[in-house]
């Protein structure tokens, strides 16, 4: 996902049609993609705040959020499973699905090594946004990704697979 500019375009014309119906106008300056590369380096601009996306397998992992002032939540906070209760790293170690993956010393995942397997394997695409947009813009933004996309590790696992449930009934009675 995201692999094309077409995609990238396509999914932040959405997401502006979406703000512009609440009310929220924010100019193409204040809204830039960025791809962090292999192995990622992300950078978070002077008055910047960002969406962060992980996507593996075509599937988004994680999709958060972070203000201009943290830092350790945009640069290592998910590549680190002893940083926080609920992070990346973290989520992927848990995941039974998940433990096939190896190192690059072929070895199965670890505390030590998960970190890096994150950099080295998954896409890291960042949506820099500027500062002085409001909280409510950047929560919305998230939000509106998240229904899309539906990334792995979001939420309590019994509250994803219920709304999933749901979308599928959905799906059969239309």
């Amino acid at each position: 996902m995201w692999d094309k500019e077409e995609e990238r375009e396509e999914t932040k014309q959405l997401i502006f049609n979406i703000l512009k119906q609440v009310g929220i106008v924010i100019r193409e300056e204040q809204f830039k993609f960025r791809n962090c590369g292999n192995p990622h380096k992300p950078q978070l601009p002077k008055d910047n705040m960002a969406i962060y996306t992980f996507q593996y397998n075509n599937t988004f992992l994680k999709i958060g959020k972070c203000s201009a002032k943290n830092k350790s939540r945009f640069y290592s906070h998910h590549y680190h499973p002893s940083r926080n209760h609920s992070n990346l790293s973290k989520s992927i170690l848990r995941d039974s699905d998940m433990n096939y993956l190896k190192s690059s010393e072929n070895e199965f995942l670890t505390d030590d090594t998960v970190g890096d397997w994150i950099k080295m394997n998954t896409t890291r695409i960042d949506i820099l946004l500027d500062a002085n947009l409001s909280i409510f813009t950047i929560n919305l933004i998230e939000s509106i990704l998240h229904s899309l996309y539906h990334p792995r590790y979001e939420g309590h696992l019994k509250l994803r697979n219920l709304s999933l449930d749901n979308r599928e009934v959905d799906k059969i009675e239309n």
